[in-house]
């Protein structure tokens, strides 16, 4: 196969599995949820959650966290997490770093602006047995409250192996 066509058909299979996760996640299909992940993924959703590591923590948070913002009983996310403007860099035949913006709307208030917060997914992706995965997952928050990290797809390794080297030598 071309190897242009090869990273073409790469990058549009995690643009998908960024795109599916939202909808997973807003519709709390969390079995399916947590294995578009890594068995060792790391996710950092900031805003007070912290730092979630492996497909069981990732769980068992996000259960909670669907019953706390639950509050009509719907069943489902009372958010929608549009994400748009992928961009995607190959930085291995297996690895790969992504960015999108994300677009959270709520959805169970009708009384009030359904636009919560705007971020950006800092991501990195994973191929095991043939399948993108995400491995690491950061979000930088926009607005209203402002929490960036930054940088462009490819640069994100580096700035997690600086952040590990130099942990508690404050």
């Amino acid at each position: 196969m071309n190897k242009d066509y090869a990273a073409l058909l790469d990058i549009e299979a995690i643009k998908k599995l960024r795109i599916l996760y939202s909808h997973l996640l807003d519709t709390k299909d969390l079995d399916k949820l947590t294995e578009l992940f890594t068995e060792d993924a790391v996710c950092n959703f900031g805003g007070g959650r912290g730092v979630w590591t492996g497909r069981d923590e990732l769980r068992r948070n996000w259960a909670a966290v669907h019953t706390e913002f639950d509050t009509n009983r719907a069943g489902s996310y009372p958010f929608l997490h549009s994400v748009t403007n992928h961009w995607i860099e190959l930085t291995g035949p297996d690895t790969a770093e992504g960015r999108c913006y994300l677009l959270d709307w709520v959805t169970a208030q009708i009384d009030r602006n359904p636009l919560l917060l705007l971020g950006v997914y800092a991501d990195l992706y994973r191929k095991e047995a043939g399948v993108w995965r995400i491995s690491y997952c950061r979000i930088d928050f926009v607005w209203p409250d402002r929490d960036v990290v930054g940088g462009a797809p490819g640069e994100l390794r580096a700035v997690l192996d600086h952040a590990s080297n130099t942990a508690g030598k404050g």
